[in-house]
């Protein structure tokens, strides 16, 4: 015996799927990997505080002041239109592109806590001027490379480019 029932679409390759995909390319959420650039602007305030610093040492209060913030705290605070959705899809983000992405972030804010904490103790502008051009040398390639798990190429590629470029 045959069943006359309609095959049930699958929601993974169905219009539901290419509506959310639709619905994630108009928040700037890549689809493919459920991640937004929109958090990178978190690190890059740091980058523009710190490449300030050398030209005009009072900057080291304003990045003194920058505070770390997760994927989710950076949403939850921000004025993104689509902050929740941004926030959904990363925690449904398959579980590897998460982890890759988590990795080179948790780098970067140690970095960058590591250099606040550094310059906190620091008596010369000189040294906070030097601690602030050694991070931005190791934090920019990090966003390079988290710009790229965003946008699906992955890091092993980014890293051959940044190494040999």
């Amino acid at each position: 015996m045959t069943s006359t029932a309609p095959p049930r679409p699958d929601p993974r390759t169905g219009p539901e799927q290419a509506a959310r995909a639709a619905q994630l390319r108009a928040a700037n959420i890549n689809p493919r990997t459920g991640l937004a650039t929109d958090y990178l602007n978190h690190f890059n305030e740091a980058i523009m505080l710190l490449e300030m610093i050398p030209d005009m040492p009072e900057c080291s209060e304003d990045f003194l002041a920058w505070q770390p913030l997760s994927y989710s705290e950076h949403f939850t605070a921000s004025n993104f239109k689509a902050r929740d959705l941004a926030i959904e899809a990363y925690q449904a983000a398959d579980a590897n592109i998460r982890a890759e992405f988590d990795s080179l972030t948790t780098a970067m804010t140690s970095i960058l806590t590591a250099v606040s904490a550094a310059m906190r103790e620091a008596r010369q502008d000189k040294t906070r001027a030097i601690l602030a051009e050694q991070a931005t040398g190791w934090v920019k390639p990090l966003v390079a490379l988290a710009g790229g798990i965003i946008n699906g190429s992955g890091a092993e590629a980014d890293v051959d480019f940044i190494m040999n470029h």
